[in-house]
């Protein structure tokens, strides 16, 4: 159940990068976008093919890396919206 679980927040993330829209990816090349959005579309096609251990490695180290990066980016735009 947790597999499934982490699988589907990690579509849900690969989904939202696919939609950015391309000028705000190139400005933050920093981030692997098209790895995200890959990474997605294997999960969704892939139905008896998922690396369990890609998941869970994706999971415990890429995403907290993700999400600070994306914290970094978010407080940036506030400083220069003040």
């Amino acid at each position: 159940m947790m597999l499934a679980a982490v699988v589907r927040e990690l579509e849900i993330i690969g989904e939202a990068a696919g939609k950015l829209s391309k000028n705000f990816k190139s400005e933050h090349p920093e981030i692997p976008w098209a790895d995200i959005v890959g990474m997605r579309n294997r999960l969704i096609h892939e139905y008896f093919g998922v690396d369990v251990k890609l998941v869970w490695q994706t999971s415990q180290k890429n995403v907290p890396e993700l999400k600070e990066k994306l914290l970094a980016i978010d407080s940036a735009k506030e400083n220069r919206l003040l």
